[in-house]
C-alpha cells in the first residue's frame, strides 16, 4: 500500500475529474471529504445507490444502476474514491427529470440538476475502469485487469427475482444445425410490435429456448452474439409499433451495453426477456385502440417524455405543428377519448409505478407529475384508478 498525503490524493482526483468530466468524490469512511466536477449539480445522485455503492468489499469494482448508470469505486482501507455517474450514450431530459425525482432534488432545482447532469461527459464503462486500475494502483500496489473485475448492478438482482417465475433455462448446449425458426421469430416480433403484454406473458409460460446458429465458438460469446441480433430485431419491431426511433435504438444501445457486461448464460437469458418485455411495455403505453396512426403515436410520444411536466393540448399540437381544435377533433375521432383525459390517464398510470416502487411520499410525487396541488392529482387519481394514491400504496404494499 502506497501512502499519499490527503492534499495529494485530492489533487489527484481533482485531475481525474476535470480530465474525463465525471464526477469523482473521496469518501473517509461514510463522511465525503472531497468532491470535484466541471459542473453543478444541487444534489449528488450517488445519494440513490450510496449504501449499494458501499457495499463492495473488494479494492476495485463497479455498480451499474436499473438506469444503464455507472460508478467506478477504489478503496483504500477507509478511504474510497468513487466516480461516476457516467454513461456509454446520452441521456434525455426525461430520464434526467426522473433521476432528479428520485434524488430527492428540489423542484425548483431540477432544471439546474438536468443541466448539470447534461456537464457529464458520456464514457464506456472500460475507460472507467482502466483509470480507476491505475487509481488502485497507486494507492494499493494492485495489478488489476478489467478481466479481473466483478459488477454489483440493481438490474440484475432485480431481474433474477422478477424473471424467475417466467424465464426458461439457458440451454447448456449449442447444436450447430438448429435455428430459430421463422414463426418464433414473427411471434415475438408481432408481440412487440403490438405491445401485446398479455400475449407475451402467456408466451412466457411456455417458452421455448431461443437458439440460433452457431456465431461464435466460445459459448458465452455466442449468447451475446444471439442477444445482439434479438434487440436489433425487438427495437425495429417497437419503431415499426410507434416507438419514437432515437429512444428504441438508444434502448438498443444500452441494453447491448449492459449484455457485453455479463459473465452467466442465466444473467443473458435474464436480460433477454427483461429486454423483450420492456420494449414490449413502452409500445403497450403508446398504443391507443386498434392500429393507431402517425399522429396518435407522435401524440403518445410526446406525452411519455413529458409526464414530469404540466402538459395541455396547446403544447402538443405546437409541437407537431397542427392546430390545437384539428388535433382534439382528430385524436377522439380516432381514439373515442379526449386528449386531456388521455393525459390524465398516463400521469395516473405513472403515479401508480412510484406509489408501488419508490418510498415518494404523495406531495412529491404530485409535484413530480405536474399537478397544481396534492389535492388535484388525488382527485385525478381516484377519478381513474377508483382508489385514493394512499390506499393504492397501502393494496400494493410489498407485491
Amino acid at each position: 500500500m502506497i501512502s499519499l498525503k490527503k492534499t495529494d490524493l485530492e489533487y489527484l482526483c481533482s485531475l481525474i475529474a476535470g480530465l474525463s468530466g465525471i464526477p469523482v468524490r473521496i469518501f473517509e469512511g461514510d463522511e465525503c471529504v472531497f468532491y470535484s466536477f466541471v459542473g453543478r449539480l444541487p444534489r449528488d445522485p450517488m445519494e440513490i445507490c450510496k449504501n449499494e455503492i458501499f457495499a463492495i468489499e473488494k479494492n476495485i469494482g463497479y455498480y451499474m444502476t436499473s438506469q444503464f448508470q455507472y460508478y467506478g469505486v477504489v478503496k483504500c482501507g477507509k478511504t474510497r474514491i468513487v466516480m461516476g455517474p457516467t454513461r456509454q450514450v446520452t441521456v434525455s431530459d426525461a430520464e434526467l427529470r426522473s433521476l432528479a425525482f428520485l434524488a430527492d432534488v428540489p423542484t425548483d432545482d431540477t432544471d439546474d440538476f438536468v443541466a448539470g447532469m447534461k456537464c457529464i461527459v458520456p464514457m464506456p464503462l472500460e475507460s472507467v475502469m482502466q483509470t480507476l486500475c491505475a487509481v488502485n494502483y497507486i494507492l494499493n500496489g494492485e495489478k488489476v485487469s478489467l478481466a479481473d473485475l466483478t459488477i454489483y448492478d440493481e438490474l440484475q438482482t432485480n431481474l433474477s427475482s422478477q424473471m424467475a417465475a417466467e424465464k426458461t433455462d439457458a440451454p447448456t448446449e449449442y447444436p450447430t444445425d438448429l435455428h430459430n425458426t421463422l414463426s418464433l421469430e414473427q411471434t415475438l416480433m408481432s408481440i412487440i410490435r403490438k405491445g401485446d403484454t398479455a400475449a407475451l406473458s402467456e408466451w412466457a409460460k411456455n417458452a421455448p429456448a431461443i437458439r440460433g446458429g452457431v456465431i461464435a465458438f466460445d459459448q458465452l460469446r455466442q449468447m451475446k452474439n444471439l442477444f445482439i441480433v434479438s434487440v436489433t430485431l425487438a427495437s425495429r419491431a417497437a419503431i415499426r409499433g410507434g416507438m419514437d426511433a432515437d429512444d428504441a435504438l438508444m434502448l438498443s444501445d444500452r441494453y447491448i451495453q449492459r449484455c457485453e457486461l455479463m459473465n452467466t448464460a442465466e444473467e443473458i437469458t435474464n436480460l433477454q426477456f427483461h429486454m423483450i418485455s420492456d420494449y414490449t411495455a413502452r409500445v403497450e403505453r403508446l398504443h391507443i385502440g386498434s392500429d393507431p396512426s402517425q399522429l396518435i403515436a407522435a401524440v403518445s410520444n410526446y406525452i411519455q417524455h413529458h409526464l414530469s411536466e404540466p402538459i395541455t393540448t396547446e403544447q402538443i399540437a405546437a409541437s407537431l405543428y397542427i392546430s390545437r381544435t384539428h388535433l382534439s377533433a382528430r385524436f377522439h375521432k380516432e381514439t373515442g377519448i379526449t386528449l386531456s383525459d388521455y393525459i390524465l390517464k398516463e400521469k395516473t398510470e405513472e403515479a401508480k409505478r412510484l406509489l408501488r416502487y419508490t418510498d415518494k411520499s404523495l406531495a412529491a410525487i404530485s409535484a413530480y407529475l405536474g399537478f397544481s396541488s396534492q389535492s388535484h392529482f388525488s382527485r385525478t387519481f381516484r377519478k381513474y384508478a377508483g382508489i385514493t394514491p394512499g390506499e393504492y400504496r397501502t393494496k400494493h404494499a410489498g407485491h
